[in-house]
């Protein structure tokens, strides 16, 4: 491979891995206010040892995050220096604002957070967890802007010529709400909401499998489960909203989700199949005539614009887009299918008896990471070959003194250093859920009383 492609490669292995923990902060931060608040109202015990148990797993995956984010901002600057140059003045406000107010918020209280029980009262404890919740959230907006600004760039003008070329931010609110930032903002939260419900009913399932921690694992499931319920069916309705932007702003990467080649043709929603470029058509696939035109424009006479409207030498890599995008509306129906069933059951008191039910739960946790990377590779991929749509092409955009060679060595070194961090969380967060909650005697006579009736079953 070529500088390019192995400067590519190393970022998407690199944001990748990072891209597992912050979506799991920010959905296990929503989950902590949740029961933090529970237990100020009700004043039961068990919703404080469900936020107890979860904050530890919560400041392991935010440890997890800010170690591996690093290293990406380095990579801006050895591998990308054109690009980093040209995007400088943009992305040096919105990641400052990133690190003033939502890092420094978040890691600020979160110190009182995990280690502030008995320290402050409960009140003040329960405004660290809403904060901590909140500065995760309001991370996630200041990154999704700055990327959101590469899609649909607006509020700038550019100065300088050719290498010297730079975007300077000439209206700062019209470079945060750029025509595509909210839209895309509302889908990456509920993918995050997603991915930290899943992980909460994944080890309540495990739990009750192994008829361990009853009531804990029931009081955990039943609170995750509302908000997959409420995620999943809000991610649906952000994804349709998402893609609508996309027809007006990118037309060629909406023409890339369905492999739809005609110019200016009615358009077709593929379930599946496999995209053959050269003859631009898509075998093994399953469509439903009109469907992308009635989703767009309410229609299904209306004309779609397609790849072969678009100079061949900007169209994005049309297969691993469709793959990508049909696997990630794939995964995000199978979330809301497997919620709604859980509900019904939930509603027939029948829940924690369907053990086929409770291990897909337990293996569900897989479902949300595996639909944000997808829906990463899908938006970035999809822009190819523009690195800033319509200003800057990714080809012009690396460092000028970058060898393949140095490339190819810190791929290495990363993929190894990353290799020994996951085999630590996975060891480390395997410890937390083997020990389980830590409950007084009085509560855990109760959990121990449960599970033998459960096993006279």
């Amino acid at each position: 491979m070529n500088v390019e492609m192995l400067s590519r490669f190393q970022f998407a292995v690199t944001i990748a891995f990072h891209y597992i923990f912050p979506p799991l902060s920010i959905g296990l931060g929503v989950l902590l206010v949740i029961m933090e608040g529970l237990y100020l109202k009700t004043k039961n015990k068990l919703y404080e040892h469900l936020t107890k148990f979860w904050v530890k797993i919560f400041a392991l995956t935010f440890a997890m995050g800010v170690a591996t984010g690093i290293v990406m901002e380095f990579e801006f600057g050895t591998n990308w220096a054109t690009y980093s140059r040209f995007v400088g003045d943009v992305f040096g406000s919105a990641l400052a604002a990133e690190g003033i107010f939502a890092f420094f918020l978040e890691s600020g209280f979160l110190a009182i957070l995990v280690f502030g029980w008995n320290k402050v009262s409960p009140r003040i404890h329960f405004l660290s967890t809403i904060m901590v919740s909140f500065g995760s959230m309001l991370s996630a907006v200041w990154i999704v802007v700055a990327n959101s600004w590469q899609q649909t760039p607006s509020g700038f003008h550019i100065t300088g010529q050719g290498i010297n070329a730079r975007a300077e931010i000439t209206n700062f609110w019209a470079m945060v709400f750029n025509p595509s930032s909210v839209d895309r903002l509302s889908h990456v939260l509920s993918g995050a909401w997603l991915a930290g419900a899943f992980f909460v009913l994944s080890v309540s399932a495990y739990y009750l499998l192994k008829k361990k921690h009853i009531e804990f694992a029931q009081a955990s499931f039943k609170i995750a489960l509302g908000m997959a319920l409420f995620a999943s069916l809000f991610q649906l309705f952000t994804g349709h909203q998402s893609a609508i932007g996309i027809s007006k702003t990118q037309p060629a990467k909406l023409a890339a989700f369905e492999a739809h080649y005609d110019s200016s043709a009615i358009g077709d929603l593929y379930l599946f199949g496999w995209v053959n470029d050269n003859e631009q058509k898509v075998n093994l696939g399953l469509k439903i005539p009109g469907m992308l035109s009635y989703l767009i424009y309410g229609d299904t006479k209306a004309r779609v614009t397609g790849l072969n409207a678009f100079n061949e030498a900007n169209r994005p890599p049309v297969n691993i887009v469709f793959q990508s995008y049909h696997i990630m509306v794939a995964i995000g129906f199978i979330l809301i299918g497997l919620s709604l069933v859980a509900l019904f059951l939930w509603w027939k008191k029948k829940l924690f008896n369907q053990k086929w039910l409770l291990w897909i739960f337990v293996f569900s946790v897989f479902g949300p990471q595996l639909a944000n990377q997808l829906g990463w590779i899908s938006a970035e991929v999809g822009r190819q070959p523009w690195i800033v749509y319509g200003l800057l092409k990714t080809s012009e955009s690396l460092s000028k003194v970058v060898q393949a060679n140095q490339v190819v060595f810190s791929l290495i070194m990363f993929t190894a250093i990353y290799f020994l961090l996951f085999i630590l969380f996975i060891y480390l967060l395997n410890g937390k859920i083997q020990h389980g909650p830590d409950v007084p005697e009085s509560i855990q006579s109760e959990y121990e009383h449960q599970k033998a009736l459960l096993e006279r079953e």
